[in-house]
């Protein structure tokens, strides 16, 4: 089991290090068309995600793991808002995350990330309330609240908040989910990125919400869990894992 659980660690410490992406630092050339896509692609990116079904841990439950998120980004966006201008095909965010199980079916977590090679820096939090716990034939189904906010970038402020609602099934092993959602950012430029021109690049402030759906399963063996999930929205998909303890 142990051994298991450290080669599953290991798989997602180096595919989240196999895609490096500099520190984020805006250069001239960006204009707001720019920072509108590269604002989108950061939102998919840092947003919470779900990655567990929707019945409740109880009273003793822990959720403690590592997850991965891998989202495609766009040349043309990013190249004018990290350091060294080489942007890798994906933004590759690694989490670690735990999730406590309390009283009367509500769930509590937070995450933190910090991206390799990079001032990204994300924390964050969220809120789980099992509607209906689920049962030998029957699904389960919660709704939950989530808030996401970006560090380490001194000119960019970002935040993200989320609302989903998810059912889910268990099979022996195996616990298939989905759900849908919503999710907003307000992203703004500081310091040079929002200067005024010739000073500075005069950006302006991007809020967007959007809708989504995502689906994924978690397998369990005794104490440990993996789980796959894939995001659908209206830009592009986001593909996550976790491995995780589970009790």
């Amino acid at each position: 089991m142990r051994k298991y659980f450290t080669a599953l660690f290991f798989v997602l410490i180096t595919y989240s290090t196999s895609f490096a992406i500099d520190d984020i630092k805006f250069s001239f050339g960006m204009t707001q068309s720019m920072f509108r896509d590269f604002s989108k692609e950061m939102g998919l990116a840092l947003s919470y995600k779900n990655l567990i079904p929707a019945e409740p841990l109880g009273i003793t439950g822990f959720d403690v793991g590592f997850e991965v998120n891998a989202i495609e980004i766009s040349d043309g966006a990013w190249k004018n808002a990290i350091k060294d201008k080489n942007v890798p095909s994906y933004l590759v965010v690694p989490k670690i995350r735990i999730i406590k199980g309390l009283p009367l079916g509500i769930d509590v977590g937070a995450f933190y990330s910090q991206v390799p090679d990079s001032n990204i820096k994300i924390y964050g939090g969220e809120l789980k309330y099992s509607i209906l716990e689920g049962g030998v034939a029957t699904p389960a189904l919660a709704i939950r609240g989530t808030y996401t906010q970006l560090e380490g970038v001194s000119e960019l402020g970002f935040k993200t908040y989320g609302l989903d609602a998810i059912i889910s099934k268990g099979f022996f092993m195996i616990t298939p989910y989905g759900g849908v959602g919503l999710n907003r950012f307000e992203s703004t430029p500081k310091g040079f990125a929002s200067a005024v021109f010739p000073t500075g690049l005069g950006l302006k402030d991007e809020k967007k919400t959007y809708y989504k759906a995502f689906v994924g399963a978690r397998v369990t063996l005794v104490l440990l869990s993996l789980t796959g999930e894939v995001e659908f929205n209206e830009f592009k998909p986001v593909y996550s894992i976790k491995g995780a303890i589970t009790f």
